[in-house]
């Protein structure tokens, strides 16, 4: 569905990514730490960021290079971002279909349309779990060699409406993982 919404114009793929992504990045992620954060780490290389920080960045004047989301963070912002020139990987699963189908008509920018399942044509799998660890992979996934992580909280999730706070702290758990544990060694994550 997410592939016949697209269709073939604003794609932004491999080779597109590629261009973008520098050996440094700074990740930024939607941590209860980010405000604090943001104000206190100077990024490195590519900004790249996950879904609901990407909200947090806006609102201070900065737009992200790259965002993953799969739509339910603040999207205006996203728009918003990706109408200055960030690309939008937006990621489709079985609970977001109607988010796809009300939103991505509405991203002036590029886009990079991603699955957890099989990539097939212009969709897209680079890995990972959460929008976190989905930008973290992309990152490694073009060579990154650096990657700061900024706004990241694998124990204290933050708040938000209509999500289940112990579901929420499993995905973190699995995004630290995805993270720590299948970390190759020539990446460094560096966390302020």
């Amino acid at each position: 569905m997410l592939y016949t919404i697209v269709g073939n114009k604003r794609i932004c793929g491999p080779d597109c990514l590629d261009k973008i992504i520098e050996r440094d990045v700074t990740v930024y992620g939607f941590g209860p730490n980010l405000e604090q954060e943001i104000e206190e780490v100077t990024p490195i290389g590519t900004i790249i960021s996950a879904d609901g920080a990407t909200g947090e960045l806006v609102k201070k004047g900065i737009f992200p290079d790259i965002f993953t989301t799969d739509l339910d963070g603040n999207v205006e912002a996203q728009i918003l971002a990706n109408g200055k020139g960030a690309v939008a990987v937006i990621h489709a699963h079985g609970d977001n279909i109607q988010r796809l189908k009300d939103y991505v008509p509405f991203f002036p920018g590029k886009i990079t349309p991603t699955t957890q399942a099989k990539p097939f044509d212009k969709i897209y799998n680079f890995g990972g779990f959460t929008d976190g660890d989905r930008a973290v992979m992309i990152a490694r996934h073009f060579g990154a060699t650096r990657i700061l992580l900024v706004g990241f909280d694998f124990v204290n999730a933050r708040m938000q409406r209509n999500k289940d706070m112990d579901v929420k702290r499993r995905k973190l758990e699995w995004a630290h993982r995805l993270i720590y544990e299948l970390n190759p060694p020539k990446v460094m994550l560096s966390t302020p």
